[in-house]
């Protein structure tokens, strides 16, 4: 049930996500729902298409927002976060939060239902735009930087990681939320297959078709490591991800590269952000969409915790979003 909301002026958390389910997924995370309470003095007079969710999670007061129906990409992300920071403009700082396509490889065993975290790493900011730059005789030559998550978020992922060693459920104890809500179960989203990057899918809704001896094969996880996290960079770009021989590619040029996603590189130079991915597919030909409720609900819950993590009391003292990037 919504109640009348705080001013907007209270507003100090920004939560942006791309589909339906992604909002679903991050609404179920809020303690409480508020209504727009307007605008402060007179009538707005910006051009704000954006719907809101507004509510608390914890002592953080967050405004959600997500990207007109069928239209995803950096543009419309930039547009959206342009459009927040506008109306709220005492917001602190950003969440980009939903699913993405996991890069599995020697180094990181990631999983459907994994989350992947954006971290500064390998000369990167966390967010790398691999389709902005230019093709040389050497290969793809990436151009321009974006900028990293705010300090408060990076000081909070130390926290974070050390709260999972200790506790495996410190993340996944917010997936109580979706208990009333069987869609985001983990049981429906079925098999977790990983094929080889150079096995293409067959055929059809599933994989059914695909050939078993094709399959990397992986050690069970216990059911206490069932979701874990993953710290690095993120590649950005406004083309779905679906070939795994390129998504190896790219992710070796750019070095260390753990998931795929078409909105964080719109955002991290104007909206500073943390980016928050719930592994839903591994970015080759075998996707499909079964994954993709539970991944969004790994993912909003790894951000409810990094949100514990963050003090509110001391986001008054921080620069607003707009001063920040200035």
């Amino acid at each position: 049930m919504s109640r009348k909301g705080p001013p907007r002026s209270k507003y100090t958390v920004g939560w942006i996500c791309a589909l339906a389910i992604e909002l679903a997924a991050a609404e179920a995370m809020l303690d409480k729902r508020y209504d727009d309470p307007g605008p402060e003095h007179g009538r707005d007079t910006d051009n704000d298409t954006n719907i809101y969710t507004l509510g608390a999670i914890g002592d953080h007061r967050v405004v959600i927002a997500c990207l007109p129906g069928g239209q995803m990409g950096t543009t419309q992300a930039a547009t959206v976060a342009v459009q927040m920071k506008s109306r709220f403009k005492q917001l602190r700082f950003g969440l980009m939060v939903g699913i993405g396509g996991g890069v599995p490889s020697d180094k990181a065993d990631i999983r459907l239902g994994d989350v992947v975290i954006s971290q500064p790493d390998g000369g990167h900011g966390g967010v790398v735009q691999y389709d902005f730059g230019k093709t040389t005789p050497d290969g793809a030559k990436l151009s321009g930087f974006l900028n990293t998550p705010p300090p408060i978020l990076l000081s909070a992922l130390p926290k974070l990681r050390a709260r999972h060693i200790r506790n495996k459920e410190a993340v996944t104890k917010h997936l109580s939320r979706y208990q009333e809500m069987p869609l985001f179960a983990r049981d429906r989203a079925g098999i977790d297959e990983l094929f080889k990057s150079t096995y293409s899918h067959v055929g059809g809704e599933t994989c059914a078709a695909c050939r078993k001896d094709k399959q990397i094969h992986r050690t069970l996880r216990s059911v206490e490591e069932q979701v874990m996290l993953h710290y690095g960079t993120i590649a950005s770009g406004n083309q779905v991800m679906r070939d795994a021989v390129v998504r190896d590619q790219i992710g070796s040029q750019i070095g260390g590269v753990l998931c795929f996603e078409m909105e964080a590189a719109g955002l991290m130079n104007s909206f500073p952000c943390l980016v928050i991915r719930g592994i839903c597919d591994y970015a080759d030909s075998h996707k499909n969409k079964r994954w993709q409720p539970y991944a969004a609900a790994t993912a909003a819950a790894c951000a409810t915790e990094v949100l514990s993590i963050v003090p509110a009391k001391d986001l008054a003292k921080m620069m607003t979003i707009d001063e920040a990037v200035w």
